[in-house]
Order: structure tokens, then sequence, then C-alpha cells
């Protein structure tokens, strides 16, 4: 399989050739180091806590693993070709909960990246799958489970979107995420090759290079929420909730406070994770392509730009960040509210804080032995989860030093 290192520029996926890089950037150190603190108060330092992966199960090039809402017993591991696969009581079932492989266009940074289930998917069975399609457009689509909650019904399906994305294979973006709100948020990178050559970033024109917020209808297609802040604006496109990013691979919530955390690509220098916390983060503009990380990019304005809490850059074999999860599980109640997020090549993991007095400090807590981390997770109960590019689907076990 070719390369998957979204958001590093042409020239240096030699770097990484042959391996799967999901959120290709720049690992090594924050803005700030030393600590991290929960956003519930307890400081967290990197003496503090440690970690180990414990394996739970093995596919083909998982790429996300997700808990549904109500459901305790399954786990659905999504698999790049375009198959999700159910983990049940903790044993593999052989049959596929979704077969998509014949619509996908999979490879490199391409492939079905990300799967959503509705906040009431126990009464309404439905969920999302974000995926390439065979022309490399970006694909949103609805399905619904079958009356065996182990398999979904193929015939259910409905588009929700559709965002050409033909031009260049690289920069797909890939998540979806359901907010607090109960709306559907789709992080879309910025359209490819590199040094965004159309302007993507700043142009409200485009649903490329933006997160987007849409309510999607039970029989397909969506309505835009009369709060999105483009509703009125003429040339925008109003699904637009932010902008200015490169390619959002991969975002979260909070559960606990419903604040974003998103990772997002940089190019050659620098990656960043970009916060709002709930509430906020409307019409918000982080940068790109004028601003990569703290540092301008190009010449240009970027209204309003919003800074990262946190910019990392190419150093101890760091090379690509994978953005994950805020920890509510109740197994390790020291580490609520920590969020967690690798890199890809070091295999380092940290944890970052947010302290009271509005820092974000980020702590090295381990490496994962060799290990190539293509993402992360999060099961119902709420426990992190990692998968890798060695097709293991793991469990992260925090203890304290």
């Amino acid at each position: 399989m070719p390369a998957f290192a979204p958001g590093r520029a042409r020239h240096r996926l030699l770097a990484v050739a042959g391996a799967l890089a999901l959120a290709a950037g720049c690992g090594g150190g924050g803005r700030s180091g030393g600590s991290a603190s929960a956003a519930g108060g307890a400081s967290v330092s990197s003496s503090a806590l440690k970690f180990r992966l414990v394996r739970v199960g093995t596919f083909d090039s998982p790429v996300d693993a997700v808990g549904a809402p109500g459901d305790r017993s399954r786990l659905f591991v999504v698999e790049q070709a375009g198959r999700i696969m159910v983990l049940k009581n903790r044993t593999k079932l052989t049959r596929p909960f979704l077969d998509i492989r014949g619509r996908v266009d999979s490879g490199g940074e391409r492939g079905l990246l990300s799967l959503a289930f509705a906040p009431k998917y126990k009464s309404s069975g439905r969920f999302y799958v974000y995926f390439t399609g065979t022309n490399g457009d970006v694909r949103v689509q609805q399905f619904r489970r079958s009356a065996n909650a182990d398999v979904a019904d193929p015939t259910s399906v409905r588009d929700v979107l559709r965002v050409p994305h033909s031009q260049f294979p690289n920069h797909n973006g890939g998540d979806l995420q359901f907010g607090r709100d109960g709306k559907l948020y789709v992080g879309i990178g910025d359209g490819g090759s590199e040094n965004d050559p159309f302007r993507r970033g700043q142009s409200l024109g485009t649903l490329l290079a933006k997160l987007l917020r849409i309510d999607p209808k039970p029989g397909g297609g969506y309505s835009v929420p009369a709060d999105n802040p483009f509703t009125h604006r003429s040339g925008a496109r109003p699904e637009i909730w932010a902008y200015g990013l490169r390619n959002p691979y991969r975002l979260s919530f909070d559960r606990k406070t419903g604040d974003l955390t998103m990772g997002d690509v940089g190019q050659d220098t620098f990656e960043e994770i970009d916060f709002q916390k709930r509430g906020h983060g409307r019409g918000a503009n982080y940068g790109w392509s004028i601003y990569e990380g703290f540092s301008r990019f190009r010449s240009g304005s970027a209204p309003g730009n919003v800074k990262p809490v946190l910019v990392t850059n190419h150093s101890a074999g760091n090379c690509a960040i994978i953005g994950g999860f805020a920890y509510h599980g109740t197994a390790y109640t020291f580490a609520k509210g920590v969020y967690f997020y690798a890199d890809y090549c070091s295999g380092h993991i940290w944890a970052l804080g947010r302290t009271s007095s509005g820092g974000y400090p980020s702590a090295l807590v381990g490496e994962a032995g060799g290990i190539m981390l293509t993402g992360f997770g999060e099961s119902d109960t709420h426990e992190i989860l990692a998968v890798a590019q060695d097709g293991n689907l793991y469990r992260l076990v925090i203890t304290k030093r």
C-alpha cells in the first residue's frame, strides 16, 4: 500500500515510503512542556504517568475504532479498504458489519476513514461513514443497522454529502463527529497537492479546508443549522463552521465538557492542535495557508486568526502527529480530562492538559515500543483505544509511575 501521509509535502513522502502514516506531520514537543493538567484540576507531570498497549484484536489496515451509544458489547473497527468489522464481547466476528469496498477508492490517503453513530443510535439505528469515492470525491453516507445488530442493512444507504476532490489524491481530511448539540461535524482537507495552490484555506466559497456543521436528514441529505456563522454571507458556503484548516484528519469532542480538539496536519515544518471551548469556535479562522502553526507561511491576511494551543516540529524522530481523545473512562480516574495524542514515527504518546490560567502544557508519557500508531478511538465506556500500522487494535492502559 502506498504511504498514507496526509499533510506532508510530496517531496517528503520518501521519508516514510511504504509506511501508513494517517495524519502525517511533525511531532516533537509542545508549545509548553513539563506537565499536563486535567480540566478538573489535578496535575499530571511527565514523571507521573506511563502507559502500555494491550492488544484486543487484529484487523486489516484499521483506521478508526468506535463504540456505539448504548451498546456496551460491541466495538466497531473501520478498515481503510471499506469494511467495518465488529468486536463483540472481545471476539472478532467474521461477518463485516458493513462492506462498501466497491464504492471506496482506497490506498495512500484515501479510503473509508471514519464512522459516526447518531446520538440516538439505539433507537434510530442510523450511522454515518466518511470515505473517498471511486472518483476521489469525499463522500458522507447514511446507513441503518438491520434487525440483527451485528450487521448493517446495505440497502438503507442514503447520500448525505459529496465534496468534489478528484484533482489531487491527498488532504482528504477524514473525520465525522457528532457534537453535544446533536449536529454532525465534518473535517475536510484543502484538496491537496501542497502549499494550498488554489488558496482554499481562506476561501469561504469552497467546502475544502473546512470544518463543516450539518444536520443530516433521516431520508438522506442534510439541512444547514440556522446558527451556522456564514448562512447569510454572500458567496460563502453556509455549511462552514470553521475554516483555515489544512487537513483536519482527526477531531474529537470532550465527552464531559463538549470542548472541541482538532489535530490539523502541517506542511513541512509545523503541526498543530486547535482547541475551542464548548460554545466557542463559531466562524473561527485557523489561519492556513497564511499561517502554519504560529509562523507565517505566505503573505496575505487571515482575519481573526485563531492560534493553535500546541505546535510541534520535526525533532527526535517525530514525523506525524496523531490526534486523540480526552480521557473520561472509569479505569484511571487520575487521568480524567487529559487529552492523549501521539506521533506515528517515534511512537511517542503525550498528555495534553489545560491549566486554570489558560495554559496548555504537554507531557511525554511514553513510547509505543516500535508500534506505529495510526489513530485513536474511544469505546462507549470512554476508554481510549489505538489502532496501528501492524493491524492491531490496542487498549491504552494508563498507570502512575
